[in-house]
């Protein structure tokens, strides 16, 4: 016969009641277990540890689509609460953002037939839909009229930090994660700004105006920011471009000391989307004996309630 292990802690049942808060579930899921629900309880306690560390700088990152649904409000809430200190995140984003200050997307369904949608133009994001005016004309309307105004005051050269701050504090309002960032000075920085709408009409206003975005000037705030870090740690969501420029500039400070990964991605073909963070470590992207988890699985489903429970855990510090 088998010897019973010692120290091991047993998988405990849920028990629901009408009463009980999001915080109150995630409690029960780290005891629960359950496969995904357990990763989900430990990834809200490494970020409980990340934003209790007065120490540390906390990177946010995110690519565009999760912007286009409801999740951008648990993303504004973490800039407005200063629950991170460093955004980095994708053109797209911004486009999504300015967007929805000013037009609404809307439900649709990921069968819904596309022909007879770009009849109509409207166009699908998974199960999202957004109508022509929603997207392109007022992104058009909007940036020109900033980059207008920038050029009246002087303005030819800006990098990614500074056109989000400006985006934010004069065409966003306070549903948006760019006012926020704005208003609580928390850099959002945008490596392939070239890559979306916004991108796109940067490039229409240089055509007959003296405007220059300079994304070294980022890589040197960036530079200044990681060496002078005492710990920095990161939530990284989804993959691309904002995923590895993060771990890109921690790697100069041998790593990150706390890193939660959500993602859908794939490691075996060998994508850095999918990479885990066991193979960030090789990379000295992520400390040897940094708390980090990957948590698989669709982020509009899993941000609102860690995020929710995050915030009562840390309500009070």
């Amino acid at each position: 016969m088998f010897g019973v292990i010692t120290g091991l802690e047993p998988v405990e049942d849920y028990e629901l009641s009408e009463e009980m808060t999001v915080n109150d579930l995630v409690l029960q899921m780290e005891k629960a277990w359950g496969f995904t629900a357990g990763k989900l309880a430990l990834g809200v306690k490494i970020l409980e540890d990340m934003v209790r560390d007065g120490r540390c700088v906390r990177f946010l990152s995110f690519p565009a689509n999760i912007v286009a649904t409801g999740t951008r409000g648990v993303l504004k809430e973490l800039v407005k609460r200063r629950l991170v200190d460093v955004v980095v995140t994708t053109c797209g984003t911004l486009d999504h953002d300015i967007a929805r200050c000013w037009r609404n997307y809307y439900r649709g369904s990921f069968s819904m037939d596309d022909r007879e949608l770009h009849r109509r133009g409207i166009n699908r994001l998974g199960n999202v839909l957004v109508p022509n005016e929603s997207y392109g004309l007022i992104i058009e309307e909007k940036i020109q009229s900033l980059l207008q105004e920038l050029s009246s005051e002087g303005i030819r050269e800006l990098s990614t930090r500074q056109l989000c701050f400006e985006i934010g504090k004069r065409i966003c309002n306070e549903t948006s994660i760019l006012y926020w960032a704005a208003k609580n000075e928390i850099p959002v920085y945008v490596p392939g700004i070239t890559d979306g709408a916004v991108g796109y009409q940067l490039w229409i206003f240089s055509q007959d105006h003296d405007l220059k975005i300079n994304l070294l000037k980022d890589s040197g705030e960036l530079n200044d920011l990681i060496f002078s870090a005492e710990r920095t740690g990161a939530l990284i969501i989804g993959g691309g471009i904002s995923k590895h420029h993060t771990l890109w500039w921690n790697q100069f400070k041998d790593g990150l000391d706390y890193a939660v990964y959500i993602s859908t991605a794939v490691e075996w073909d060998g994508s850095l989307s999918g990479a885990r963070p066991r193979e960030a470590i090789s990379w000295s992207k992520i400390k040897e004996e940094a708390k980090h988890l990957m948590i698989e699985g669709d982020a509009t489903v899993l941000l609102p309630l860690m995020i929710s429970a995050l915030l009562t855990r840390v309500a009070n510090r």
